[in-house]
């Protein structure tokens, strides 16, 4: 698909070996039909689709010059019926059929530049559902016009956009150094049309993410019209997580994890994190860090490949990044989730289950919510993937880092997945490894501080089955600390892996910096009798659940009789 050129006009962009396209509302709006079809726009869809379409079964129409394709849709709307003289009514339709999913197949991102007006602000939802029903109205004029007949079904798909967002640029104190990014605009407030099925070249992460000497802003030279900034509050962290054009199946998915940064949050504020992800050049073409002490901001940069197309890495590197600079303040971040429950007895337990990817803390979750029939009035993710523990003097308390769940389909019941069907962003949905983000919590409720009950390692490797408390803080360490687990093809890793504190986003960079953490934390965990354990989960070995079951059994009777 490399070799086709990509739609690139001042309104329309179209990647087809990525499948992104942009269409930018600030440099033209079209209004009506005629506009469409007169439209350069219109004809380069039109171009890139003859180009790059198999018609087996039309070739006397899809040969066409792409201008020559237009006029004949030109006479099927103006009623101009000696053209079926030259082409039969039916494969013209077929070959419009074709045309509209090749154009649909595409995410397309609208973009609206704000420019500071109220008006636009407050009404770019309907500009931008206005654009749904003309193109949509388009084709179905088209398509019934040449069946000859009116439509009996009519389904209300996203056929113009698939999404929308507002951008604004904003001042704020720009470090000396970082002026490239001045140009950069911010997205503002988004609109997206859920269920959004979206596919990338890749869907598995790979690596560690490792520090650099060199500041990555030095390699940023881009434009306004490539990239855009994402302002995301991640815990108390403030990133500006810029991405090129081509990354908007990450950049939208943010929207389910991430807070979005007011502009209030922006203005006059120097971020404690930027993300420089889509760079041309990279050290080594892998994922790095940068801590300019300086200007005290932590700067990742990940490289343009198909490879990075998996949002994976998007996630991991903001994540990384603030988790760096917790370990900088003397906070301890958490690989886990964390999870208030409230039982019918009256009990509230909250519960932090730790483990590296795939060792079972989405699945512990959902097993006991399987086993606690009406037991339990209702559980409430904290957070779903990475947290922090906190001393605030003598007391311990918990923070959560996302708003969102970014889960394995195959770990989520069918009640689950369907329950969250018209909230979620679904990646590459019909293959392995396949995955939906769905938020889970408001932003206010996941920084506050956290109370912790429990904490247990998700052991998916050993046999055993319920749950292990440990006798002593050294005892405990040793398991949190080596991190063992099973691997189940989620990352590269197969098969038994260890991994410092169960966390390569922060800890594994700066592993002489956790460990006075981890000390401090677990000493606190033992004197104030934290229930510290384990809770054996088996799904490295054991996919029937059965297992996880009578763990998660055991824990139940633990927390509601404790």
């Amino acid at each position: 698909m490399a070799k086709y050129k990509n739609v690139e006009t001042p309104a329309l962009y179209l990647n087809l070996n990525r499948h992104i396209g942009v269409i930018d509302y600030s440099n033209k709006y079209i209004l009506d039909s005629f506009s469409l079809l007169n439209s350069e726009e219109f004809l380069e869809v039109v171009r890139l689709f003859l180009a790059s379409h198999v018609h087996d079964d039309s070739p006397e129409f899809e040969n066409l010059t792409a201008e020559k394709y237009v006029e004949v849709i030109k006479a099927v709307v103006l009623d101009q019926t000696d053209i079926f003289g030259q082409y039969k009514p039916d494969k013209i339709l077929q070959s419009i059929e074709d045309l509209y999913s090749f154009y649909r197949s595409f995410l397309r991102i609208s973009v609206l530049n704000q420019h500071d007006s109220d008006v636009i602000a407050q009404n770019f939802m309907i500009i931008d559902n206005q654009f749904n029903d003309l193109i949509i109205h388009f084709y179905r004029s088209v398509e019934e016009k040449l069946q000859g007949f009116s439509n009996k079904t009519y389904r209300q798909v996203s056929a113009g956009s698939s999404a929308c967002v507002l951008t604004q640029s904003h001042n704020w104190p720009i470090p000396s150094g970082y002026e490239s990014l001045k140009s950069i605009r911010f997205i503002d407030t988004l609109m997206l049309r859920p269920p959004m099925m979206m596919k990338t070249p890749s869907n598995k992460r790979e690596g560690v993410f490792s520090a650099v000497q060199t500041n990555p802003i030095h390699k940023f030279t881009a434009t306004s019209e490539e990239w855009y900034c994402f302002p995301a509050k991640i815990g108390e962290s403030l990133a500006y997580i810029y991405f090129h054009r081509d990354y908007f199946v990450s950049g939208i998915s943010l929207a389910n994890l991430f807070e979005v940064a007011s502009a209030k949050d922006i203005e006059g504020n120097k971020p404690d994190l930027i993300l420089l992800f889509g760079l041309t050049e990279t050290e080594g073409g892998t994922c790095h860090y940068y801590h300019d002490t300086e200007n005290d901001i932590w700067v990742g940069e990940v490289p343009y490949n198909d490879k990075t197309t998996y949002f994976g890495y998007m996630k991991k590197m903001c994540l990384t990044l603030h988790n760096l600079r917790m370990i900088d303040k003397g906070k301890l971040p958490i690989h886990g989730s964390m999870v208030k429950i409230k039982f019918t007895n009256g009990k509230t337990k909250t519960v932090v289950f730790f483990g590296d990817s795939g060792a079972g803390k989405s699945e512990s979750i959902e097993a006991l919510q399987n086993v606690a029939d009406e037991k339990i009035i209702r559980i409430e993710t904290i957070f779903d993937d990475m947290g922090s523990f906190a001393l605030d003097g003598d007391q311990l308390y918990a923070q959560g880092t996302e708003i969102g769940a970014f889960v394995r389909l195959d770990d989520l019941s069918s009640a689950v997945a369907f329950n969250n069907m018209d909230r979620g962003i679904y990646l590459n949905p019909n293959e392995k490894n396949a995955r939906v983000i769905i938020p889970a919590d408001s932003y206010e409720n996941v920084i506050a501080h956290h109370e912790i009950d429990m904490f247990v390692y998700a052991n998916n490797y050993d046999d055993q089955v319920g749950i292990h408390r440990f006798d002593n803080e050294e005892a405990a360490k040793e398991t949190f600390i080596s991190g063992k687990r099973k691997a189940l093809g989620t990352t590269d890793e197969k098969g038994m892996s260890t991994t410092f504190f169960a966390n390569p986003f922060g800890p594994v960079q700066e592993e002489a910096k956790t460990r006075p953490v981890i000390d401090k934390v677990f000493k606190n965990l033992f004197d104030h009798q934290v229930y510290v354990g384990e809770i054996y989960t088996h799904l490295g070995n054991d996919k029937s659940q059965e297992s996880l079951h009578k763990s998660a059994k055991e824990l139940l009777d633990l927390l509601m009789n404790s």
